[in-house]
Protein backbone atom coordinates (compact mmCIF):
# COMPACT_ATOMS: atom_id res chain seq x y z
CA UNK A 1 0.00 0.00 0.00
CA UNK A 2 1.48 3.69 -1.21
CA UNK A 3 1.93 6.10 1.96
CA UNK A 4 -1.33 8.20 0.71
CA UNK A 5 -3.40 5.43 -0.65
CA UNK A 6 -6.40 5.39 1.28
CA UNK A 7 -7.19 1.90 3.14
CA UNK A 8 -10.57 0.55 2.34
CA UNK A 9 -12.21 -0.28 5.71
CA UNK A 10 -13.03 -3.65 6.68
CA UNK A 11 -16.38 -5.16 7.31
CA UNK A 12 -15.60 -5.45 11.10
CA UNK A 13 -14.21 -1.79 10.66
CA UNK A 14 -17.57 -0.65 9.47
CA UNK A 15 -19.44 -2.26 11.60
CA UNK A 16 -18.10 -0.44 14.60
CA UNK A 17 -18.36 2.68 12.95
CA UNK A 18 -22.17 2.67 12.50
CA UNK A 19 -22.25 1.44 16.11
CA UNK A 20 -20.63 4.71 17.32
CA UNK A 21 -22.24 6.52 14.97
CA UNK A 22 -26.05 5.28 16.66
CA UNK A 23 -24.71 5.35 20.21
CA UNK A 24 -24.62 8.25 22.62
CA UNK A 25 -22.17 7.12 25.34
CA UNK A 26 -21.35 8.37 28.73
CA UNK A 27 -24.07 10.43 31.29
CA UNK A 28 -23.24 13.74 30.36
CA UNK A 29 -23.29 13.14 26.17
CA UNK A 30 -27.20 11.71 26.59
CA UNK A 31 -28.72 14.32 28.96
CA UNK A 32 -26.99 17.00 26.68
CA UNK A 33 -28.44 14.87 23.70
CA UNK A 34 -31.92 14.84 25.15
CA UNK A 35 -31.76 18.66 25.78
CA UNK A 36 -30.90 19.42 22.80
CA UNK A 37 -34.27 17.32 21.18
CA UNK A 38 -32.27 14.59 19.19
CA UNK A 39 -33.54 11.70 18.21
CA UNK A 40 -33.39 9.04 20.67
CA UNK A 41 -34.44 5.51 20.13
CA UNK A 42 -34.00 4.09 23.57
CA UNK A 43 -31.54 4.32 26.63
CA UNK A 44 -29.52 1.65 28.35
CA UNK A 45 -28.94 1.89 32.14
CA UNK A 46 -26.84 0.15 34.51
CA UNK A 47 -29.54 -1.45 36.84
CA UNK A 48 -27.38 -0.33 39.79
CA UNK A 49 -26.17 3.01 38.88
CA UNK A 50 -27.27 6.02 40.78
CA UNK A 51 -26.66 9.96 40.96
CA UNK A 52 -27.31 11.23 37.21
CA UNK A 53 -28.94 8.50 35.80
CA UNK A 54 -32.23 8.75 38.09
CA UNK A 55 -32.39 12.38 35.77
CA UNK A 56 -31.71 10.64 32.92
CA UNK A 57 -34.35 8.05 33.49
CA UNK A 58 -36.82 11.19 34.65
CA UNK A 59 -36.00 13.33 31.59
CA UNK A 60 -36.69 9.45 29.78
CA UNK A 61 -39.71 9.51 30.82
CA UNK A 62 -40.84 12.64 30.13
CA UNK A 63 -39.84 12.34 26.84
CA UNK A 64 -41.80 8.49 26.35
CA UNK A 65 -38.11 7.00 25.78
CA UNK A 66 -37.84 3.46 26.46
CA UNK A 67 -34.97 2.78 29.79
CA UNK A 68 -33.71 -0.35 29.44
CA UNK A 69 -32.23 -1.89 32.27
CA UNK A 70 -28.99 -3.82 31.70
CA UNK A 71 -25.49 -5.42 33.03
CA UNK A 72 -22.17 -3.88 33.50
CA UNK A 73 -21.15 -6.77 31.19
CA UNK A 74 -23.87 -5.63 28.32
CA UNK A 75 -23.27 -1.59 28.34
CA UNK A 76 -19.54 -2.84 28.25
CA UNK A 77 -20.01 -4.89 24.98
CA UNK A 78 -22.12 -1.80 23.45
CA UNK A 79 -19.25 0.35 24.08
CA UNK A 80 -16.63 -1.71 22.61
CA UNK A 81 -13.77 0.39 25.63
CA UNK A 82 -15.47 3.60 25.65
CA UNK A 83 -16.60 5.00 29.09
CA UNK A 84 -20.40 4.80 29.64
CA UNK A 85 -20.53 5.28 32.49
CA UNK A 86 -23.43 3.63 32.96
CA UNK A 87 -25.40 4.99 30.10
CA UNK A 88 -25.60 4.55 26.56
CA UNK A 89 -28.13 5.84 24.31
CA UNK A 90 -29.01 4.59 20.63
CA UNK A 91 -30.18 7.12 18.45
CA UNK A 92 -33.22 6.97 16.21
CA UNK A 93 -33.08 7.60 11.99
CA UNK A 94 -37.01 9.10 12.40
CA UNK A 95 -39.82 10.11 14.66
CA UNK A 96 -42.28 8.33 15.63
CA UNK A 97 -46.09 8.19 14.65
CA UNK A 98 -49.33 8.48 16.06
CA UNK A 99 -51.55 6.22 14.89
CA UNK A 100 -53.81 8.74 14.09
CA UNK A 101 -51.31 10.01 11.61
CA UNK A 102 -51.55 6.73 9.82
CA UNK A 103 -54.99 7.31 9.79
CA UNK A 104 -55.11 10.71 8.77
CA UNK A 105 -52.68 9.22 5.39
CA UNK A 106 -54.94 7.35 4.61
CA UNK A 107 -58.09 9.80 4.20
CA UNK A 108 -55.95 12.47 3.27
CA UNK A 109 -55.31 9.70 0.28
CA UNK A 110 -59.26 9.00 -0.38
CA UNK A 111 -58.14 5.45 0.70
CA UNK A 112 -59.43 2.77 2.82
CA UNK A 113 -56.79 2.30 5.88
CA UNK A 114 -53.67 -0.46 4.84
CA UNK A 115 -52.25 -0.85 7.87
CA UNK A 116 -49.21 -3.14 8.98
CA UNK A 117 -48.97 -4.35 12.63
CA UNK A 118 -45.59 -6.21 13.66
CA UNK A 119 -46.41 -8.53 16.37
CA UNK A 120 -42.49 -8.23 18.26
CA UNK A 121 -40.28 -8.26 15.18
CA UNK A 122 -37.13 -7.97 16.84
CA UNK A 123 -34.63 -8.56 14.00
CA UNK A 124 -34.10 -5.19 12.90
CA UNK A 125 -33.57 -6.38 8.91
CA UNK A 126 -36.82 -8.00 9.08
CA UNK A 127 -38.28 -4.94 10.56
CA UNK A 128 -36.43 -2.68 8.01
CA UNK A 129 -37.91 -5.17 5.33
CA UNK A 130 -41.33 -4.80 6.05
CA UNK A 131 -41.46 -1.25 6.50
CA UNK A 132 -39.52 -1.05 2.66
CA UNK A 133 -41.88 -3.48 1.38
CA UNK A 134 -44.73 -1.80 2.87
CA UNK A 135 -43.87 1.58 1.88
CA UNK A 136 -43.47 0.56 -1.81
CA UNK A 137 -47.12 -1.40 -1.71
CA UNK A 138 -48.43 1.58 -0.79
CA UNK A 139 -49.61 0.67 3.40
CA UNK A 140 -50.19 4.09 4.90
CA UNK A 141 -48.29 3.16 7.81
CA UNK A 142 -46.59 0.46 10.66
CA UNK A 143 -47.40 0.03 14.04
CA UNK A 144 -44.95 -1.42 16.29
CA UNK A 145 -44.68 -2.20 20.24
CA UNK A 146 -42.72 -0.05 22.60
CA UNK A 147 -40.99 -3.30 24.45
CA UNK A 148 -40.22 -6.65 22.58
CA UNK A 149 -39.95 -5.37 19.37
CA UNK A 150 -36.98 -3.98 16.62
CA UNK A 151 -37.12 0.17 16.45
CA UNK A 152 -36.17 3.22 14.24
CA UNK A 153 -32.99 2.47 14.68
CA UNK A 154 -30.38 3.07 11.87
CA UNK A 155 -30.06 -0.68 11.07
CA UNK A 156 -33.78 -0.21 10.39
CA UNK A 157 -32.58 2.36 8.27
CA UNK A 158 -30.29 1.01 6.22
CA UNK A 159 -32.81 -1.60 5.63
CA UNK A 160 -35.75 0.29 4.47
CA UNK A 161 -33.39 1.59 1.81
CA UNK A 162 -34.64 4.90 3.57
CA UNK A 163 -38.42 4.03 3.71
CA UNK A 164 -38.90 4.78 7.30
CA UNK A 165 -38.39 8.70 6.30
CA UNK A 166 -41.55 8.47 4.67
CA UNK A 167 -43.73 5.64 5.95
CA UNK A 168 -45.80 6.61 9.47
CA UNK A 169 -44.70 4.25 12.45
CA UNK A 170 -46.22 4.32 15.41
CA UNK A 171 -44.76 3.02 18.42
CA UNK A 172 -47.37 1.99 20.90
CA UNK A 173 -47.52 0.98 24.55
CA UNK A 174 -49.97 -1.54 23.93
CA UNK A 175 -50.45 -3.14 20.78
CA UNK A 176 -53.42 -5.38 21.71
CA UNK A 177 -55.00 -1.90 22.91
CA UNK A 178 -54.23 -0.41 19.62
CA UNK A 179 -55.77 -3.14 17.74
CA UNK A 180 -58.96 -2.74 19.56
CA UNK A 181 -59.24 0.76 18.40
CA UNK A 182 -58.64 0.05 14.83
CA UNK A 183 -61.55 -2.92 15.05
CA UNK A 184 -64.02 0.09 16.50
CA UNK A 185 -63.08 2.35 13.72
CA UNK A 186 -63.98 -0.26 11.22
CA UNK A 187 -60.99 -1.85 10.26
CA UNK A 188 -60.69 -5.87 9.79
CA UNK A 189 -57.52 -7.24 11.34
CA UNK A 190 -55.91 -10.16 9.35
CA UNK A 191 -53.36 -12.31 10.95
CA UNK A 192 -50.65 -14.64 9.43
CA UNK A 193 -50.79 -18.23 10.43
CA UNK A 194 -50.20 -21.60 9.29
CA UNK A 195 -52.81 -22.35 10.60
CA UNK A 196 -55.48 -19.82 8.78
CA UNK A 197 -57.37 -19.97 5.65
CA UNK A 198 -55.85 -19.35 2.27
CA UNK A 199 -54.92 -16.16 1.23
CA UNK A 200 -56.31 -16.14 -2.20
CA UNK A 201 -59.77 -16.63 -0.44
CA UNK A 202 -59.85 -13.66 1.68
CA UNK A 203 -61.32 -10.39 1.19
CA UNK A 204 -59.01 -7.69 1.71
CA UNK A 205 -60.47 -5.06 -0.32
CA UNK A 206 -61.39 -2.77 2.45
CA UNK A 207 -60.20 -1.37 5.63
CA UNK A 208 -57.62 -3.72 6.67
CA UNK A 209 -54.59 -4.23 9.17
CA UNK A 210 -52.36 -7.02 8.32
CA UNK A 211 -50.57 -8.38 11.92
CA UNK A 212 -47.31 -10.07 10.96
CA UNK A 213 -45.41 -11.89 13.80
CA UNK A 214 -42.32 -12.80 15.31
CA UNK A 215 -39.67 -14.79 13.39
CA UNK A 216 -39.30 -17.59 15.77
CA UNK A 217 -42.93 -17.75 16.99
CA UNK A 218 -44.99 -16.32 15.06
CA UNK A 219 -48.16 -13.96 16.55
CA UNK A 220 -48.23 -14.37 20.42
CA UNK A 221 -52.05 -15.53 21.76
CA UNK A 222 -53.80 -12.24 23.04
CA UNK A 223 -52.93 -11.01 19.30
CA UNK A 224 -53.96 -14.08 17.08
CA UNK A 225 -57.19 -13.89 19.10
CA UNK A 226 -57.90 -9.87 18.27
CA UNK A 227 -57.92 -11.29 14.83
CA UNK A 228 -61.00 -11.03 12.69
CA UNK A 229 -59.29 -13.88 10.13
CA UNK A 230 -55.92 -15.82 10.06
CA UNK A 231 -54.22 -16.37 6.65
CA UNK A 232 -51.85 -18.76 5.37
CA UNK A 233 -49.31 -19.48 2.43
CA UNK A 234 -49.78 -22.72 0.60
CA UNK A 235 -46.32 -24.75 1.56
CA UNK A 236 -45.52 -27.06 -1.14
CA UNK A 237 -41.32 -27.54 -0.27
CA UNK A 238 -39.81 -29.51 2.57
CA UNK A 239 -39.36 -26.24 4.62
CA UNK A 240 -42.74 -25.02 5.80
CA UNK A 241 -42.03 -21.18 7.20
CA UNK A 242 -40.98 -18.15 5.29
CA UNK A 243 -38.93 -15.37 6.73
CA UNK A 244 -41.01 -13.04 8.59
CA UNK A 245 -40.44 -10.25 6.05
CA UNK A 246 -40.75 -12.27 3.07
CA UNK A 247 -44.47 -13.53 4.21
CA UNK A 248 -45.25 -10.01 4.83
CA UNK A 249 -44.37 -8.84 1.24
CA UNK A 250 -46.48 -11.78 -0.12
CA UNK A 251 -49.48 -10.86 1.86
CA UNK A 252 -49.02 -6.87 1.01
CA UNK A 253 -49.17 -7.59 -2.96
CA UNK A 254 -52.45 -10.23 -2.58
CA UNK A 255 -53.82 -6.70 -0.92
CA UNK A 256 -52.71 -4.74 -3.50
CA UNK A 257 -53.58 -7.00 -6.34
CA UNK A 258 -57.26 -7.16 -4.77
CA UNK A 259 -57.52 -3.46 -4.06
CA UNK A 260 -56.61 -2.81 -7.91
CA UNK A 261 -58.64 -5.48 -8.65
CA UNK A 262 -61.84 -3.72 -7.13
CA UNK A 263 -61.13 -0.28 -8.82
CA UNK A 264 -60.82 -2.16 -11.99
CA UNK A 265 -63.64 -3.35 -11.73
CA UNK A 266 -65.20 -0.21 -10.48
Amino acid sequence: MKKNETRPYSQEERSGQEKNEEMIIGRNPVIEAMKAGKLIDSIFVNADARGSVNLICRMARERDIPVKQVREAKLDAMAAGASHQGVIAVGACAEYAEVEDILAAAEAKGEDPFIIICDEIEDPHNLGAIIRTAEAAGAHGVMIPKRRSASLNHTVFKTSAGAASYLPVARVANLAAAVDDLKKRGIWIFGTDGEGQDYAGADLTGPVGLVIGSEGFGMGRLMKEKCDCLLSLPMAGKVNSLNASVAAGIFMYEIVRQRRSRIGQG
